[in-house]
């Protein structure tokens, strides 16, 4: 459905260096990294909203930047809360926005205004974060896409109403046709709903491997600070050093029968954060 293939795009501060993965239909894929880690940047480069550097980029088998008319409007896409054209109505953006797909659905539309409880006489300043947000999600939702690509869509809403989101996200690939790239920083957004996993950090791809796979690969260990050997250390994908204790992240294939530790299961933000520390970490 998607083939991101070796893209590249550097900014004097900033580079986004080889990324590349694939989203299979029918599957949520979760882009997981800290703010300012290159999601934003990946997708914006991979939907030519920013050129690239180089790099291939392929939706439903076709090249995109030579095909980037029919392929949007095959495709729905949403950068956090909605807040362009801050003084129109919902009703006349909407108008606008809808003119340029071919398989605009306004059924399905108000559908969602009314599931999301959304006035569309109302002015966009009018909104709150969330409500912006869902607004945003409803556009994305109406017209027929067959790959959503979100870009922080949680951002801003109140727990039930993310929870909300999330099971709508999961009732839209149930058909095995339809997939979504959500990314976030939000890891338990991740651990419910989604079914691959992506984790960029310093705008280089870290990981990229089905959830599932994500967490069993890992391990939590922790012990005493005198059983923190350097060669246990160098094992260690990082670790969190404390007076007496220590805890740290390790793929299991790298585990010992040597080891006398306690091993604990990861779950989704522990891997975030042991890969995006500092290497020796220390705390006073």
């Amino acid at each position: 459905m998607l083939r991101v293939e070796n893209l590249n795009k550097s900014y004097t501060s900033f580079q986004l260096k080889n990324i590349s993965f694939e989203i299979p239909e029918g599957y949520i894929v979760g882009f997981l990294g800290k703010n300012g880690a290159g999601k934003t940047t990946t997708i914006k480069t991979m939907l030519n909203i920013v050129h690239p550097d180089n790099g291939k980029v392929e939706f439903f088998g076709k090249d995109f930047y030579s095909n980037e008319t029919e392929i949007k409007n095959q495709i729905g896409f949403m950068f956090g809360a909605f807040d362009y054209f801050p003084k129109s109505k919902i009703k006349t953006i909407t108008e606008s926005y809808s003119s340029f797909f071919t398989e605009w659905d306004d059924a399905v539309y108000r559908k969602y205004l009314k599931k999301f409880q959304i006035d569309e006489n109302k002015r966009i300043t009018e909104l709150s974060a969330g409500m912006k947000v869902k607004y945003g999600v409803a556009l994305a939702l109406s017209h027929n896409a067959k790959l959503l690509i979100l870009d922080e869509p949680t951002s801003g809403l109140d727990p039930i109403a993310r929870d909300e989101l999330l099971d709508i996200f999961q009732n839209i690939i149930q058909d095995g046709k339809k997939s979504i790239l959500f990314s976030t920083h939000i890891t338990s957004d991740l651990d419910k709903c989604a079914d691959y996993i992506l984790i960029i950090k310093d705008g280089e791809i870290i990981a990229n491997s089905t959830k599932d796979d994500l967490i069993n690969n890992h391990a939590i260990i922790s012990g005493k600070v005198e059983d923190l050997t350097n060669e246990l250390k160098d094992r260690m994908v990082n670790v969190k050093i404390s007076r007496f204790n220590f805890k740290g992240l390790i793929e299991r294939d790298k585990l010992k029968n040597s080891d006398n530790l306690v091993i604990e299961k990861p779950n989704l933000e522990d891997i975030m954060i042991f890969y995006n520390m500092e290497k020796d970490n220390e705390e006073n």
